[in-house]
């Protein structure tokens, strides 16, 4: 029978000791306990499935304190749906299957507007590790945690020769989801204390996307945490020279002004991998060809400095969502406004990103035969005396009639001869 309405809400116990075996209100007798109509009555411990809880508790966190009832619709209703869900594939026939059911349900009461509980949905792939084992006397498989072991590599870098810690050569079973069975799981700790926090959430974020298999080799933490000091290096040697002055866009020469260019494409290109697409690995990507190309930039003059304040600004908000804690730092190294936390995403210069001049390509019937560069408002008239003073194109246009012009603009000439 159901609870008398004097009797709720039944409080749960609270000094319970969770063993993770029984039930805590099953384990104090006592508790259960109850009158019901003046006779002696015992409260059911066989309580909702853990699913039934967890699938709501995302929209009572829109009114923790509302005590009206089950939700407040009007706290509800202006923070759901959920804007990202995040969960492993084994979610999608269970939690996300009832959550969505929870959800529809509290739609149909009438205490919530919208028919889906989240906007987008994003389900992470699994990580895999190294599995390695010898044979026991009884030839059962003993498993090697990849931490305890030594490897030799050849040419291609496969692995050819492994020894544990005490001496036995151990065989590789390759690849394999990390799990307790294989003792291949790594503790994320010992590699946060080895290489730092913001070292190891980089390489996971750069090293597949955020939906497919990871697989964790140390190798590739350590080229992240060469590429985080390389940023570190870079900030530290352009503040070391003094303050900068303000960056003139109209004076800058047309080397600055390509640097610039493609300064702005990176932000805008970080921005929607991050926001739209989700593919964290490739904005990760084009902010370390970015600074690939920073550290060459030429640094003599003084818009030549202003830009490269700009750029690592830029550079060091964008990796930020990455690597907090260092970029925390730059950001106050570098004088950026206020705190790094409270700082504006960038935002890509349209005009920036306007190309002056463009490089097309020119074939002779089908066959490239150079390239040249034309401003950006060329007609394909102008393309084509372009293309017939480069040298490696007029030699093929030397006594011949062309015939026939096809042009892609601004990106191919294709010159039929005959």
């Amino acid at each position: 029978m159901p609870a008398p309405e004097d009797q709720l809400p039944v409080i749960l116990p609270e000094d319970v000791v969770m063993d993770g075996i029984t039930s805590p209100i099953k384990a104090d007798p006592e508790w259960a306990k109850t009158t019901v109509n003046g006779q002696p009555a015992l409260r059911e411990t066989d309580t909702f499935d853990t699913f039934m809880e967890s699938s709501w508790y995302y929209a009572r966190y829109t009114c923790a304190s509302y005590k009206e009832g089950m939700l407040d619709p009007a706290a509800a209703n202006y923070w759901l749906p959920v804007d990202q869900y995040v969960g492993g594939i084994e979610h999608a026939i269970m939690h996300l299957m009832y959550f969505r059911f929870f959800h529809k349900l509290l739609r149909d009461a009438g205490l919530v507007n919208s028919n889906e509980p989240a906007k987008r949905l994003l389900c992470q792939g699994m990580v895999l590790a190294d599995a390695f084992y010898y044979l026991g006397a009884n030839g059962e498989r003993n498993w090697v945690s990849p931490v305890d072991v030594e490897v030799e590599r050849d040419e291609k870098g496969r692995i050819v020769k492994a020894t544990d810690t005490q001496g036995r050569e151990v065989i590789y079973a390759g690849m394999s989801k990390m799990s307790k069975s294989k003792n291949n799981g790594i503790d994320p700790q010992l590699m946060v204390e080895r290489y730092g926090a913001d070292t190891v959430r980089l390489f996971m974020m750069f090293a597949s996307p955020a939906d497919m298999t990871l697989e964790w080799q140390e190798s590739g933490v350590e080229g992240a945490n060469r590429f985080l000091k390389r940023v570190w290096k870079l900030v530290f040697e352009h503040t070391q020279k003094g303050a900068t002055v303000a960056l003139d866009v109209e004076s800058l020469n047309d080397e600055q002004k390509s640097l610039r260019r493609d300064l702005h494409k990176t932000i805008a290109k970080v921005a929607d991998d991050i926001g739209r697409r989700q593919t964290f690995n490739t904005a990760i990507a084009a902010i370390m060809e970015r600074m690939n190309k920073l550290a060459r930039a030429p640094q003599e003059s003084e818009q030549d400095r202003a830009l490269m304040q700009e750029a690592l600004l830029a550079i060091v908000r964008l990796l930020y969502p990455f690597t907090p804690h260092a970029c925390y730092v730059l950001w106050q190294t570098l004088g950026g406004e206020g705190t790094i936390d409270e700082a504006s995403w960038p935002v890509a210069d349209e005009a920036a990103m306007v190309e002056d001049s463009l490089l097309v390509v020119v074939q002779v019937n089908g066959k490239v035969r150079g390239k040249i560069t034309v401003p950006a408002d060329a007609t394909q008239e102008q393309v084509q005396a372009r293309a017939a003073q480069e040298h490696l194109v007029a030699k093929y246009l030397d006594g011949v009639t062309i015939r026939k012009v096809i042009y892609v603009p601004g990106k191919l000439l294709n010159l039929v001869v005959g």
